[in-house]
């Protein structure tokens, strides 16, 4: 079967934001079908809106399935793995500046608040997320202004997850770190999909 991998963007995020495009043509160049979705309401990203979009775009999920996520999208991809039935196992994931501890530096307005609050505050059952990833890496930034480094914890602890740090690579977006390629994460993936 033919391995496909899913690269979910962030809070105002769009498919053809910074490093995405790059890694979509290098993974379809090793033979991936890559889909790369416009999450819906991006400005305002919610769980119950992001989850079934996820959900929608793979059809169905098995160990052939990959999936990569930046920021917010590392939220999403977890969010759905918890959804999945007990006997589906997805290949495997790679988080680029994920988070589920805490965010900083986030507008003062009501909307990105609630915005934080919603996805900061919204329980998981890590055990059953889990039960459907076997390996993953979670890929963080030592000057992320958003991402603070102790959001690693929880990919270690709950998820197993093999952490890299970069230097200097701000919060991996293409507009404002002009990080427009990731071979961390394109490496991290074909790992993981060996």
């Amino acid at each position: 079967m033919q391995k496909r991998a899913f690269i979910i963007h962030g809070w105002e995020g769009f498919p053809e934001e910074g490093w995405f495009p790059w890694l979509k043509n290098e993974l379809e160049k090793q033979g991936f079908i890559v889909a790369v979705p416009q999450m819906p309401d991006a400005e305002q990203p919610r769980i119950e809106k992001w989850i079934p979009k996820i959900a929608e775009v793979v059809g169905q999920p098995d160990d052939q399935t990959y999936f990569i996520g930046h920021s917010m999208g590392c939220q999403a991809i977890v969010r759905y793995l918890e959804t999945l039935p007990p006997e589906v196992k997805v290949g495997g994931a790679v988080f680029v500046a994920g988070f589920f501890k805490r965010l900083t530096n986030i507008d003062d307005d009501p909307a990105s608040q609630e915005t934080e609050k919603h996805w900061l505050q919204s329980p998981l059952d890590w055990e059953k997320v889990i039960s459907h990833i076997d390996k993953s890496v979670a890929i963080f930034s030592d000057n992320d202004p958003f991402v603070p480094l102790n959001n690693q914890d929880d990919f270690v602890q709950h998820l197993n997850s093999t952490v890299i740090i970069e230097h200097g690579k701000g919060h991996f977006s293409g507009p404002t770190d002009k990080v427009t390629e990731l071979p961390v994460a394109l490496e991290a993936l074909l790992t993981i999909s060996k």
